[in-house]
């Protein structure tokens, strides 16, 4: 649905977290001597380092940040050198799963005749593995990534990108993330977003737009935008 009430036609959803289950990394951290704690924090700060690049107009890939950002985080003392724990860690994304209700939830999306895009701050080519190893790659009309718009998530060209990418005005677009800054940038950017909330327990920041729906999965979403 847009803000103004009306069904949304393109669905766009986020990939990181949004679709992929990172809890995998979690043990890539242990393999390599790492406390797996540290997941948490070496994502969140390669979202910040990705953020901050956009704030001046610049980008640079997941990937490379992700390395760096490990690259300063890993402790001194690991079970492999150092580069090779970097890359143990980051392959990890190359066999992630998506989370056990994205499958229903892309079919029921898909029956109702919604387009569904994703749009990722991390290489298309990832998403595009996630989807192939779920065996839904055929239910996503295209795999987008901010690389083709010069700037990371939450800046409005990266969201400008999948506008003109659909050729549907902005108000049809739907963002579905688990991140409030990304709804947020999104409903900054003219479409609707929809806060996917799996644990039921995440706060929403009064200072970012509220979303226009929140939902416990894909399923729920289907279900909601269906009625």
């Amino acid at each position: 649905m847009s803000g103004d009430g009306d069904p949304a036609r393109v669905v766009v959803l986020d990939v990181n977290e949004t679709l992929s289950d990172l809890a995998p990394l979690r043990a890539r951290f242990a393999e390599v001597g790492a406390d797996e704690a540290l997941a948490a924090t070496w994502f969140a700060a390669v979202l910040r380092e990705g953020m901050a690049l956009a704030a001046v107009g610049q980008q640079a890939a997941f990937a490379e940040i992700g390395a760096h950002v490990l690259d300063v985080l890993l402790p001194a003392d690991l079970t492999l050198q150092r580069a090779a724990a970097v890359d143990h860690v980051l392959g990890a994304f190359s066999g992630l799963s998506v989370h056990p209700d994205v499958p229903d939830g892309l079919r029921a999306l898909r029956e109702q005749g919604v387009r569904v895009l994703t749009l990722s701050n991390g290489a298309a080519a990832v998403a595009q593995g996630l989807l192939e190893r779920a065996g839904v790659a055929d239910l996503v009309e295209a795999t987008l990534s901010v690389a083709d718009a010069g700037v990371w998530k939450p800046a409005a060209a990266a969201y400008a990108h999948a506008v003109a990418w659909s050729g549907e005005p902005a108000a049809a677009h739907l963002l579905v993330a688990v991140h409030p800054w990304d709804v947020h940038g999104a409903q900054q950017a003219g479409w609707s977003g929809a806060l996917v909330d799996r644990s039921g327990t995440t706060p929403y920041p009064g200072y970012l737009d509220a979303p226009v729906l929140r939902v416990r999965d894909l399923t729920d979403l289907a279900a909601r935008l269906g009625r």
